[in-house]
């Protein structure tokens, strides 16, 4: 079977841009996801099946029972097909170089940080930018080599980080110019034109890897902080948290609250007070108000989140 345009991706972004692209652009012809099964030994923030839409656009899906796509029937899958275009969009795995080499124009994806490529390559680049207070973000299509975000673009486009973001709206923004970018990208390859710039002045900078528990709080650190760290691992990731004795406490939206009233009473991460239900906590510098949090204890003035 000869495929002409892959989408790859497991998650809510994925469905997006597969609408997307059948609805304005080209018609895809296959979709490799991951099976469900994945998920037992897999974190995927925001993972969305995508069989549904597969049935919707009449499209061929391939669903890897291994994330790495190292295993027998993958390999088997893509050694006995054809492949031309592929766009990864949501895949939170290196694509192995066997499959790489098998498509004729490459496969595509999107990365970025506040710098360009090769700086910022790594893991969870949104979520560092939120939470190192960076102001704006450069998303990059480039093409996937065995190396993780090589800097070989075919396009890029700069956003704004505001105090007002969160992961999630700047999902949002990343949608808005992977739309954008894929445009350009199924425009050059219909006109036989993909052209790649592999030129750079910048260095490579890594971001590390991140996991559930980097959301744990420190009250040690100031409100800018840990707002930061909050808005930078709200849903769909699994949220920034601290304990009440041993009991958990997910903060999912948290805002600074003031820095001039003296709270010198109470101690770091104590609540101060509750208005509409929602928590006033002290931090070394000022205080956050707690929008939203999720913890089967109810905080209450004297709480203290360690």
């Amino acid at each position: 079977m000869n495929y002409k345009i892959t989408v790859f991706g497991a998650k809510d972004t994925t469905y997006e841009i597969i609408e997307y692209i059948e609805n304005n652009l080209e018609k895809i012809d296959l979709i490799v996801t991951i099976d469900e099964a994945v998920l037992e030994n897999s974190n995927v923030a925001g993972f969305k099946s995508l069989k549904t839409l597969a049935q919707k656009y009449h499209i061929d899906i391939f669903e890897t029972k291994d994330y790495t796509m190292q295993d027998d029937a993958s390999r088997s899958f893509f050694e006995n097909n054809e492949f031309e275009l592929g766009i990864s969009m949501g895949w939170q795995r290196l694509i192995p170089e066997y499959i790489l080499e098998s498509y004729k124009y490459g496969i595509f994806g999107f990365h970025g940080s506040c710098g360009y490529l090769p700086y910022g390559r790594g893991r969870s680049p949104m979520n560092w930018s939120v939470i190192n207070g960076d102001s704006r973000f450069i998303m990059n299509l480039f093409q996937y080599d065995k190396a993780a975000d090589s800097p070989n673009v075919f396009d890029n486009i700069m956003f704004e980080i505001n105090d007002f973001d969160t992961i999630r709206t700047l999902q949002y923004k990343n949608l808005l110019c992977a739309k954008d970018l894929i445009s350009r990208l199924l425009k050059a390859y219909k006109n036989n034109a993909i052209m790649i710039k592999t030129e750079t002045h910048d260095f490579d900078f890594w971001y590390k890897k991140r996991g559930a528990k980097d959301g744990k709080i420190d009250f040690r650190l100031k409100t800018r902080e840990i707002y930061n760290l909050v808005r930078g691992v709200t849903k769909p990731f699994p949220g920034a948290f601290a304990y009440v004795n041993e009991e958990k406490v997910t903060i999912w939206n948290a805002v600074p609250f003031d820095q001039l009233l003296d709270f010198s009473r109470y101690c770091p991460g104590e609540v101060v007070d509750i208005f509409d239900g929602k928590p006033v906590i002290r931090t070394i510098d000022g205080s956050l108000l707690i929008n939203e949090y999720e913890s089967i204890v109810e905080l209450m003035q004297g709480s203290i989140l360690k």
